[in-house]
């Protein structure tokens, strides 16, 4: 296997796509043609975790967090970042980052924290938006479903459970051939009138290179006509955060207990306890303060998350129970996930998942 294979999978999984414009995904270090021995899975690529991959015989780390996050100017291993970067690069390891692409994704960081806690019938708390292409194309009538279909194939017209959606006008549009020109239909020099169809679909933003790879592959004149729109509309599918219900409602006490025994937890940091009790519940695993304010809106009785600061504990307004368990320990199970993907897409591979547990934060 190569190594652009592998970032194919975790693309078709969690596609770049779907990361946060702040943040720095997809391969980092490394040459996609390189031949795989075996993955090295992680949730933080330290040097010692590079260390760990040598170990292994590892040539590719698949990390939750990336270790290039903001821009560097020199690589001298003053630092941490340098030094594991260096240490890659030396035992010709490459290094692929998912992160937010993976917190976006449906089945991703948030709803794995969402199961461990228990919550049913999860949905996304903050969806995404722009991130749906529209294409318009002008086709002759007799081979616009044969075109319908290429489009559909490479993965347009989805949209929530419906596939094979797109709305078609018929119309007339008239071109005329060039000297140079290789017409399909029509005579070189003559304006030609055809019956067409003006056929519209939308599709991901990640699938734009597949979708007009068809489009140019499988529709029949010599140059194509179309027009490509940035909607702004929101995918519900796709998104950071989830919100559910737990099985029944319990107390705001018994409910930090529940959390402490579900993820493993020494301590809980919380805003005041409400006069209510808890069941539908927000989560939004790593540093989550920028959606208290959504999680509020859409009815959530507390909201699990990390890196709270201090006064973003007052912005519970005693509506909500703002759970801080700590940024590692939301995403604790996103290594396990990562891991079991790869095993289940590529068994016959070696997929070694780290030993190393590598929260910087301790507790005494």
């Amino acid at each position: 296997m190569k190594l652009h294979e592998a970032i194919r999978l975790l693309e078709d999984w969690a596609p770049n796509a779907y990361a946060e414009s702040f943040d720095n995904t997809g391969l980092l270090v490394g040459d996609p043609n390189e031949t795989l021995k075996s993955i090295l899975v992680c949730h933080d690529t330290l040097d010692e975790v590079v260390d760990e991959a040598v170990q292994n015989n590892c040539n590719l780390i698949v990390s939750y967090h990336p270790i290039l996050f903001e821009g560097i100017k020199k690589i001298t291993g003053k630092t941490y970042v340098e030094r594991a970067v260096i240490k890659a690069i030396q035992n010709k390891i490459a290094i692929y980052a998912l992160h937010t692409a993976l917190d976006n994704q449906p089945h991703g960081t948030n709803k794995v924290l969402s199961e461990a806690i228990g919550l049913e019938n999860s949905k996304i708390l903050i969806p995404q938006s722009s991130g749906i292409l529209k294409l318009l194309t002008y086709v002759p009538k007799n081979q616009a479903e044969s075109l319908k279909e290429s489009l559909f194939a490479s993965g347009a017209g989805n949209i929530g459970n419906y596939d094979q959606c797109s709305f078609s006008l018929e119309g007339k549009g008239t071109f005329r051939a060039n000297e140079n020109a290789h017409p399909t239909i029509g005579e070189k020099g003559k304006r030609h009138t055809e019956e067409e169809i003006q056929l519209g679909v939308i599709f991901p933003n990640h699938l734009k290179e597949n979708i007009l790879h068809a489009l140019f592959a499988n529709h029949p004149y010599e140059e194509v006509a179309y027009e490509l729109y940035q909607t702004l509309n929101t995918r519900r599918d796709i998104g950071i955060g989830m919100i559910g219900r737990l099985p029944k409602p319990m107390s705001g006490q018994a409910f930090l207990e529940h959390l402490k025994e579900k993820l493993n937890l020494q301590i809980v940091r919380h805003s005041g306890l409400l006069k209510k009790d808890i069941q539908n519940v927000a989560v939004l695993a790593g540093s989550g303060a920028f959606s208290i304010g959504q999680a509020i809106a859409q009815g959530a009785d507390a909201l699990v998350t990390g890196d709270l600061k201090y006064h973003q504990f007052y912005e519970s307004e005693g509506t909500i129970l703002l759970a801080d368990v700590g940024h590692f320990e939301s995403e604790q199970f996103t290594k396990n996930l990562i891991h079991d993907y790869l095993v289940k897409k590529i068994p016959n591979f070696a997929v070694v998942l780290s030993k190393l547990n590598t929260n910087p934060i301790h507790y005494t």
